[in-house]
């Protein structure tokens, strides 16, 4: 199946990613850091960035406050040949979610800031913004945190508002936001890990092969393809066709899990605009996320990665 359009990434609930870097650390130290960098992020524009690193051009939509609007855009300013920003401008400040990364231990903290930029204003705002921008086969990928429940029933406006204008929809949340869109909407794409396949089935789903396609095909009369992410095992994608898997055969250094699955999501987009096959989209994504744990999307290009990593697919 080979997507078309142009991809548009939106995030409703962004934030500014720090991440400090340091060889080793316990509570009580004082520690000086071997590396920090602060960027724009959320996943919805962590996958913008994933795609953008392949060379592929994208729109990165949604919502950014307006307190903190020109500091994202000159963050953004190394990417704008690849990514088009048109996110919707609104009231506040774009929180900040900081990761401790202890490459010693090879272990990682995350510390989650809250957001408070999605009010029914703001998301009527957007609609009518993504109305100006989406149209026939734009793949439209909302991902990342969902605002508070009491607004759901705007974001699946706005989700049918894309819809109606011809987009295809990806989908990348998870919890009861998932579960109502999944109900309300048209999907072509899910990518849940397996614990939230679990919490959107209701039931515990062993991580093997089997089981996991198993689960996954109970999805496919909501969505079109799952995407289910195993972390360092690989990824499974289920669809009315088959199933296959992919892992990584190579070992190397993981630096940072932070931002995998988002890569993950956005190498499998990428693979799709490529390739009619499933499986090799699968292989792409795998690749891309190997790439980002390792920290080579920092350090390589997408075509030098891309060889040096090995992978091994089969049907299921």
């Amino acid at each position: 199946m080979r997507v078309s359009g142009k991809i548009i990434t939106v995030g409703l609930c962004p934030c500014w990613d720090t991440v400090c870097r340091l060889d080793g650390a316990d509570w009580g130290e004082h520690k000086v850091m071997s590396a920090s960098s602060t960027r724009p992020a959320g996943k919805a524009l962590n996958i913008s960035r994933a795609l953008a690193w392949m060379g592929q051009t994208n729109t990165a939509a949604g919502l950014w406050g307006s307190e903190d609007y020109t500091q994202m855009l000159k963050a953004m300013q190394a990417l704008e040949e690849a990514i088009e920003v048109k996110m919707t401008v609104v009231k506040g400040s774009t929180r900040r979610n900081i990761t401790v990364v202890d490459t010693a231990k090879s272990r990682d903290m995350h510390l989650r800031g809250k957001s408070g930029l999605a009010t029914k204003k703001a998301l009527v705002k957007l609609k009518d913004d993504l109305e100006a921008i989406v149209g026939k086969d734009s793949i439209c990928v909302f991902a990342g945190a969902m605002p508070h429940k009491r607004l759901l029933d705007d974001v699946i406006r706005i989700i049918k508002s894309c819809s109606s204008r011809g987009a295809k929809i990806v989908l990348d949340t998870s919890g009861d936001a998932l579960r109502k869109i999944l109900d309300a909407c048209e999907i072509l794409l899910i990518k849940p890990n397996v614990e939230e396949l679990c919490k959107l089935l209701g039931k515990r789903v062993k991580d093997n092969p089997k089981n996991l396609v198993k689960a996954g095909r109970k999805l496919l009369n909501k969505v079109e393809m799952v995407v289910i992410s195993r972390g360092e095992k690989g990824a499974i994608v289920v669809t009315n066709k088959g199933a296959w898997q992919c892992r990584c055969v190579d070992s190397g250094r993981v630096l940072s899990t932070v931002g995998c699955g988002d890569y993950l999501l956005g190498g499998f987009l990428k693979g799709l605009k490529d390739t009619s096959d499933v499986d090799k989209a699968l292989e792409t994504a795998i690749k891309v996320a190997t790439a980002r744990a390792w920290g080579w999307t920092e350090e390589m290009t997408w075509l030098e990665a891309r060889q040096e990593i090995k992978v091994k697919t089969a049907r299921i």
